[in-house]
């Protein structure tokens, strides 16, 4: 990859960034995030996903979740964006 091209890519990124939640997030939140998520049976990449966009409904964990009818019960759901909202959410 030229220069050129990695230093468009790198600001269309934070570009892009800037409009998502990332950008009140930071390490410790997403550690903090990541270790109460212990607590539910997800995939990495469900917890990368819900890192990614914090999910604030149940339509969203039910589009992050694979099978999450079966595999979270309507309580566990609740708590999962409650604790999104608590260390993923905007400040």
């Amino acid at each position: 990859m030229r220069e050129g091209s990695l230093a468009t890519v790198t600001y269309e990124t934070l570009r892009y960034l800037q409009d998502t939640e990332c950008k009140t997030q930071n390490a410790d939140a997403i550690e903090k995030f990541l270790e109460a998520m212990k607590a539910f049976k997800l995939t990495k990449i469900e917890k990368l996903m819900m890192v990614n966009t914090p999910p604030k409904t149940e339509l969203e964990i039910q589009l992050i979740v694979q099978e999450s009818e079966e595999r979270l019960s309507e309580s566990e759901v609740k708590q999962i964006i409650e604790i999104a909202n608590e260390f993923l959410g905007s400040s």
